[in-house]
């Protein structure tokens, strides 16, 4: 009972007195700034490796792509995988005509024996063209050759006509694989496209430019990356 009443006459000053502070926690960094330090290392890599790569390919440049065969014009794209020629000339039955080539860069590779053997050599590489030969006279048709263009040959795969400025068929006949028509006619396309500069020149040039377009490209390709992550 005494130790009652004590507390009973202590009470209104128990609010007064001085609680114990707590003990402060031990800081440390927070996540935020781990993960924000660990961001900053992630992209300096980045940064690094893309430079370094950007060294090697200034340093590993080909030479300068020659000239385009005349009287033909090489229309670029930026940022593309193909380019164009365009060449108009005179027809022969009057008016004018127009030949356009459109590539795209190497896509494909064979052993550098024509019979599929490996020798060791380097490989022919391939790249695949379209020529569309079209008339003023005949606004509304082209005629399409798909062709193969290697470093030393310009190779006919496909020839067939096209109706421009209308509806085209789903799947069009495109008749027979080049090599399985007769051999006068062969010969004869071959000759039509040679009387417009498509031969092995072309195919020549084609491989000379696309390998200056491919470094480019690849430039351009890393300074848009390395631009993108610096900022």
């Amino acid at each position: 009972m005494a130790l009652a009443r004590r507390l009973l006459r202590l009470r209104p000053h128990l609010g007064t007195l001085p609680l114990p502070s707590p003990s402060l926690p031990r800081l440390l960094p927070s996540r935020t700034y781990i993960s924000g330090m660990r961001r900053s290392a992630f992209i300096d890599r980045l940064l690094r490796s893309v430079r370094s790569e950007i060294s090697f390919v200034d340093n590993s440049a080909p030479p300068p792509s020659p000239l385009p065969p005349a009287p033909f014009a090489v229309e670029d794209r930026p940022g593309e995988q193909w380019a164009r020629l365009r060449r108009v000339v005179p027809a022969a039955e009057g008016g004018e005509e127009e030949v356009r080539v459109d590539a795209t860069l190497v896509d494909g590779a064979l052993p550098p024996s024509r019979s599929g053997a490996d020798t060791g050599g380097p490989l022919r590489l391939h790249i695949s063209v379209k020529v569309e030969v079209s008339k003023a006279a005949r606004p509304g048709v082209a005629l399409i050759f798909e062709c193969s263009a290697w470093p030393d040959e310009m190779e006919v795969q496909r020839v067939f006509p096209v109706r421009r400025g209308g509806p085209s068929p789903v799947q069009q006949y495109v008749g027979r694989q080049f090599s399985e028509l007769d051999e006068e006619m062969q010969s004869a396309v071959r000759d039509y496209l040679e009387q417009r500069g498509v031969n092995d020149e072309l195919a020549a040039f084609l491989h000379a430019y696309m390998e200056n377009k491919e470094h480019n490209e690849l430039t351009r390709w890393l300074k848009n990356v390395e631009l993108h992550v610096k900022h």
